[in-house]
């Protein structure tokens, strides 16, 4: 690598940092996830927003460098690159297991409410107009 593409190397590095900690941040938020620990969902989220946006500016910095089109054809900055895109996929694969974690919880508890409604009143679990079960309590005390 040449020094004149210091900048440019020391950019796609803090990138490549920025990366590996919203990896942590997404193993965390798993954890988070299985263990159902809200407090630590709402700072890893808080955290997870801020490191998204570390990297949006980092994107936009390597995109405004003078060297960027000099850069594309060095091999170092291929290697880089490719690096970067291993490390992005994994985030979004991380991502995507995390959302499936999420579906599943709240499709248990939504089971799991039903499940509660229909046992506190069978004759009143009825169904909203958007298909979710409730207990309908009107009824034997209302007089016309």
């Amino acid at each position: 690598m040449n020094s004149q593409f210091e900048p440019l190397n020391t950019l796609l590095q803090q990138q490549q940092a920025q990366l590996d900690a919203l990896l942590l941040l997404l193993r965390q938020e798993l954890a988070a996830l299985a263990s159902r620990d809200i407090e630590a969902l709402n700072t890893l989220t808080t955290e997870k927003q801020q490191t998204l946006t570390e990297i949006q500016t980092t994107d936009a910095s390597i995109a405004a460098s003078e060297q960027l089109q000099a850069a594309r054809a060095e091999p170092w900055f291929k290697q880089q690159i490719g690096k970067l895109e291993d490390s992005l996929a994994s985030c979004k694969q991380q991502n995507d297991v995390n959302q499936i974690t999420l579906e599943q919880s709240q499709l248990t508890l939504q089971r799991l409410k039903t499940e509660l409604l229909s046992a506190r009143g069978k004759s009143g679990l009825t169904y909203t107009n958007k298909g979710k079960p409730t207990v309908d309590n009107i009824g034997k005390g209302i007089k016309a």
